[in-house]
């Protein structure tokens, strides 16, 4: 019998390692560049023309590269182009935002507590609030308005704080923060898609056909690669934030995205600093440390108390409350898994819930059927180490449960 949800898993795991891959090489790409252009040594005469250039060694060889401010003289044949990179990493991210968040968002993208709406109109949302945030954008940065970089940018900080807010008044909290990191990581793969290669390849369709190139291109695409050098870390802080509850399902879940973009800022403030060697300000890590300790503190200021997970059942909580056998499931959830996924965890040195994942009560177990069912009922992942000595027959009665409500 093929298990379609085993199938689903293992290509959502493939996706998801594609999605880190690309991603590690973007990001690497994009801060090696970004480096290499602030530490270039620009008080040289070369006889090459170049703007800058910088000796390097990696690898046990030696590199002398140079950086042309517009275009060698003659353009070489063998130019490499970095976009693929980002490309498939917006690619491969939406990939999994479909696979997680909309073939499953009656458990991880609408919360009827939070807006109650019907999925359509959810992933709909979802879909225009990524298009429209780019346009939006790139007419800011196209304005008068975007002449001043740093202007631009504060704009842009409190774009992000108002998007931040208003996703966790639509979304689950993990959808909201999941959803910003989509909606920033969007803007940068535009700016390279629309803006940084189409402007190289302007400069370089002016060198093939004899013309000087237009130095402004280069200038567009400059204040862009900035924009995503400052946004690529509290792009993966949110990306990576839908493992950790505390950051997600805080009630102050979008002050503490707010804070990690300017936690951003000040990293990448003292890197580039460095590089460009104007000193080493670390004024910056006393400032990322405290903002850190703030997100802490938001993260465990009004956690929801016991009352919150008996709340009446709805949606697809209602239909594995409600399927055959739950209350075998309830059973042994209870006996093997609750002692520590509850609001106060029985099992020592846990302060709370791995996960955030409350299993002490008809909803909190009904609500994570999914999960209960994968690692508990497919696999053995849970109770780790078996540590609770949940027995298979117990397991094959999670199986039947899941299955008989229409899932398995």
């Amino acid at each position: 019998m093929i298990n379609f949800l085993a199938i689903e898993s293992w290509i959502e795991f493939a996706v998801r390692w594609l999605h880190v891959i690309t991603g590690i090489a973007w990001i690497g790409s994009s801060f090696y560049f970004i480096a290499l252009d602030l530490g270039l040594h620009r008080d040289r005469n070369l006889a090459s023309g170049a703007d800058g250039e910088e000796w390097q060694v990696h690898g046990g060889g030696f590199y002398h590269i140079q950086k042309y401010l517009v275009a060698p003289d003659q353009m070489p044949g063998d130019l490499v182009w970095f976009k693929w990179e980002s490309y498939v990493t917006w690619l491969s991210g939406f990939a999994m935002l479909v696979l997680v968040y909309y073939l499953g968002a009656e458990f991880y993208l609408v919360d009827p507590e939070v807006l109650d709406i019907p999925i359509w109109l959810g992933i709909v949302i979802s879909l225009l609030s990524l298009s429209i945030g780019w346009i939006c954008y790139d007419l800011l940065c196209k304005s008068k308005f975007g002449d001043d970089n740093t202007r631009l940018m504060l704009l842009l900080f409190v774009i992000l704080v108002a998007m931040a807010w208003g996703y966790t008044q639509i979304f689950s909290g993990r959808a909201a923060l999941l959803h910003l990191g989509a909606f920033t990581a969007s803007i940068m793969t535009a700016n390279v898609f629309f803006i940084i290669i189409p402007n190289q390849k302007v400069v370089v369709d002016d060198l093939i056909n004899g013309r000087t190139p237009d130095p402004k291109y280069g200038k567009i695409a400059k204040q862009r690669s900035t924009h995503n050098n400052y946004l690529t870390l509290p792009v993966l802080f949110l990306m990576l934030s839908n493992h950790y509850p505390l950051a997600f399902a805080s009630e102050y879940n979008w002050i503490i995205a707010s804070l990690v973009f300017l936690m951003g800022v000040t990293i990448r403030h003292f890197f580039n600093t460095m590089h460009a060697r104007k000193g080493t300000p670390y004024w910056t890590w006393l400032v990322t440390a405290l903002l850190f300790i703030a997100i802490m503190w938001l993260s465990t200021a009004n956690l929801p108390g016991e009352a919150d997970w008996e709340a009446e059942a709805q949606g697809a909580t209602l239909r594995y409350a409600q399927a055959e056998g739950f209350e075998d499931v309830q059973d042994i959830v209870l006996g093997r898994c609750s002692m520590c996924h509850s609001a106060e965890p029985g099992w020592d040195g846990l302060a709370w819930a791995p996960k955030g994942v409350h299993l002490d009560s008809a909803q909190g177990i009904a609500a994570n059927a999914k999960a209960i069912y994968l690692q508990a009922g497919l696999s053995r992942a849970m109770p780790p180490a078996n540590l609770s000595f949940m027995e298979d027959s117990e397991r094959e009665v999670i199986r039947r449960w899941f299955e008989a409500a229409g899932e398995g």
